[in-house]
């Protein structure tokens, strides 16, 4: 399967954002927009706003990730965004979460179910045939530039072993600690999508910070 990349906007420069969207637009596969209400997490991140204004910039897929408690009051208004994903954390919608991808679904969005490294795949069991992406994050949710927790990696590896074993055809992301000492873990473990944020803006030169993990994994891959 391909290899994509995925780019945390809420790592962006904003002091530089229109100058970093050019590249950004260059590079990517999907704009990761993390969203969260300070309640769900301790934190507060992007806005419906910033989508609407990357909606009338670019045509690649959006892909919001709600970190939110109560995410469902918000579905209809990321519909009108027109975002291509919506990823979901179980808990927060184990109560609707069929009328969620009922929803989804007629509306053409795909589904994402985001697990933190405590979630595992039980909570997902009967709807696992509706998800179009897993997201394991391998750090907790809430703050870019955390190290990875050792024990996510092996989720990621348990995710493709589920997938092949219920012959699903969901997308494995990673989303936390993607850098030079994790890619060839995340790699060899099934990862499908890598979430670029902090290792890739630490660079001045973003340019060539996404070419030198496009050809950093390229190398695992050969």
């Amino acid at each position: 399967m391909m290899k994509y990349f995925a780019t945390s906007m809420m790592c962006v420069d904003y002091f530089n954002l229109k100058d970093q969207i050019k590249i950004i637009e260059k590079h990517t596969d999907y704009y990761h927009i993390d969203i969260m209400d300070g309640h769900f997490v301790p934190n507060l991140a992007l806005s419906f706003d910033f989508i609407k204004q990357l909606r009338a910039y670019t045509n690649k897929a959006i892909d919001a990730h709600l970190m939110m408690t109560d995410p469902e009051k918000f579905i209809d208004l990321l519909m009108e965004l027109k975002v291509d994903y919506i990823s979901l954390h179980p808990k927060t919608i184990e109560k609707d979460v069929f009328r969620i991808i009922k929803k989804l679904k007629e509306n053409h969005i795909k589904f994402g179910i985001v697990l933190s490294p405590s979630m595992g795949l039980d909570d997902i069991y009967y709807y696992r045939h509706h998800v179009d992406k897993i997201t394991v994050m391998t750090v907790e949710p809430g703050f870019a530039g955390q190290k990875v927790i050792p024990e996510a990696i092996d989720k990621i590896k348990e995710v493709f072993e589920y997938r092949k074993q219920h012959q699903l055809d969901f997308l494995i992301e990673v989303d936390g600690s993607n850098n030079f000492e994790t890619f060839e873990d995340y790699y060899k473990n099934g990862t499908d999508i890598f979430i670029l944020g902090s290792t890739l803006f630490k660079e001045e030169d973003l340019n060539q910070s996404y070419q030198n993990i496009k050809d950093y994994i390229g190398r695992i891959h050969d």
